[in-house]
């Protein structure tokens, strides 16, 4: 029997969620960001949240541990909170401290119902930057 989803969210800093994409990469999981995009775009002392949808079970590779794929609310260098995803194991999940507060669990998945994505914040950064150099 799989470990049931929690319906919590969990904060972490950057270095934690760094730790976490590097444990992902080694496990070979589909949904994480590179540890140098997250080193060189989020903001180094910042807080970052973890809220889990859906349990991940990969039936084709049963060699990959089950995993938690989690939305994951990230503050970037700019100062804004954009969204992206994921995977952690259970109980690795587990093992972060429940530090949030009810109402402030609810503001933060409120948050990342309204956050753009990791692509489209590339996206923009991308066209500001050619705007800047045609000025």
């Amino acid at each position: 029997m799989s470990p049931t989803l929690p319906r919590t969210v969990r904060a972490v800093d950057t270095r934690q969620l760094i730790a976490l994409a590097q444990e992902a990469a080694r496990h070979g999981f589909s949904q994480r960001l590179p540890v140098d995009w997250l080193q060189a775009h989020l903001a180094a002392e910042a807080t970052h949240y973890l809220f889990p949808t859906l349990v991940q079970r990969l039936t084709h590779r049963p060699e990959v541990p089950l995993q938690w794929r989690c939305q994951q609310l990230l503050t970037v260098s700019t100062g804004e909170q954009i969204l992206g995803l994921l995977d952690v194991l259970p109980d690795t999940f587990g093992k972060i401290p429940e530090t949030l507060e009810t109402a402030s669990k609810k503001d933060i998945v409120n948050r990342i119902e309204h956050a753009v994505t990791v692509r489209e914040w590339m996206e923009r950064m991308a066209d500001g930057q050619s705007e800047e150099i045609a000025l």
